[in-house]
């Protein structure tokens, strides 16, 4: 039976140890993914009801007005036409 030299299994041992690492960094990227995900779905939901919202503005505002063009500068309304 052969024997590994020390320099062999101090390569062998440096490998396992590099390789739990990454696994380690790896699976905390994963969590980190996830939590992502997660919050960029948030953040979707919350676009789609302000999107809604400025529809429903918009919409009330050309009830009232009618159709045409608001300056946010001076409050002005001018219609289309």
């Amino acid at each position: 039976m052969a024997k590994l030299t020390n320099e062999e299994i101090t390569k062998i041992n440096n490998l396992k140890t590099e390789f739990n690492k990454l696994v380690e960094t790896l699976g905390a990227v994963e969590v980190q993914l996830i939590t992502f995900t997660s919050r960029k779905e948030k953040l979707k939901m919350e676009l789609l009801k302000l999107q809604e919202e400025e529809l429903k503005v918009a919409k009330g505002l050309e009830e009232k007005y009618g159709n045409g063009t608001i300056s946010l500068e001076t409050g002005e309304f001018s219609p289309n036409g």
